[in-house]
């Protein structure tokens, strides 16, 4: 996975709400080192591709981080 690229998180909250974007990977190590220090209280800030998420720490139940590997796509050229 690209160190600087982008890549797709899926973030699952109490109550079954999930959301996807695609963040930078300096977001998602961000935002998975602040869940792993048992960072609840507070948020934070998400920069997407599709705009700003801040989101509630104490909300979150789970992180998924694709690869890039697994999408799927054409390439015309």
């Amino acid at each position: 996975m690209p160190e600087n690229g982008r890549v797709r998180i899926e973030v699952g909250f109490e109550g079954g709400q999930v959301m996807s974007a695609f963040v930078e990977t300096a977001t998602s190590d961000e935002l998975e080192k602040a869940l792993s220090a048992g960072q609840v209280d507070g948020a934070i800030h998400l920069e997407a591709e599709d705009g700003r998420y801040t989101l509630a720490l104490a909300r979150i139940v789970y992180v998924k981080r694709f690869s890039r590997e697994g999408r799927v796509g054409f390439h015309g050229g």
